[in-house]
């Protein structure tokens, strides 16, 4: 237990693991932004592609 405690404090002292999180943050917000495009994107896309398969089918 005393270890992790010691672990712990040279985490808050160590500036370098505060560079880290705010990588790991900023990645985490790109990470993010990327999957709500892309499930826009898609439903866009989807949409799309039904109403072509709806006219393609309204023409046989």
């Amino acid at each position: 237990m005393r270890a992790i405690v010691r672990l712990v404090g040279k985490l808050f002292r160590d500036r370098r693991a505060a560079t880290a999180v705010e990588y790991g943050f900023i990645l985490a917000l790109i990470v993010i932004a990327m999957i709500a495009t892309l499930r826009e994107l898609a439903g866009t896309t989807t949409t799309l592609w039904n109403n072509v398969s709806t006219k393609v089918q309204a023409t046989n």
